[in-house]
């Protein structure tokens, strides 16, 4: 089991930026691959950035690339994502999550491949 809290949601006023934090607990965090995804009301989950269990590689979407970092600290059991130019579009739920595998990024991006969920934290961008 692994268990995912996340944090840093508000509101955020559209051009400017955000960070959130995902705190990892329970089977090793650096054995998964972990990632963001976000949900609005009526549609469906769609996947933000994924980073590798090594931290190696990343992965984003179209509609935040260039704009979103993520990152984690092993360590200290982290995951980050920072979204600069935040734009009212980027409203949503934003759920940290953990692949279903250790030491596997297959499915980096689907949001089936992913076996652990946090509750989401809420991101409201006002234009």
């Amino acid at each position: 089991q692994v268990q995912l809290v996340e944090s840093g949601g508000g509101l955020v006023q559209a051009g400017g930026s955000l960070r959130l934090s995902c705190a990892a607990s329970g089977r090793t965090f650096s054995s998964y691959t972990v990632a963001w995804f976000r949900r609005t009301p009526g549609k469906e989950r769609e996947f933000v950035a994924a980073i590798s269990y090594g931290g190696t590689i990343t992965y984003y979407a179209d509609s935040v690339k260039g704009r979103s970092t993520i990152s984690r600290d092993n360590a200290k059991n982290m995951l980050y994502l920072r979204m600069n130019s935040v734009k009212p579009e980027d409203t949503a739920v934003y759920y940290c999550a953990a692949l279903g595998l250790p030491r596997s990024s297959v499915g980096a991006q689907t949001p089936g491949a992913y076996l652990y969920w946090g509750q989401g934290t809420q991101v409201t961008v006002s234009s």
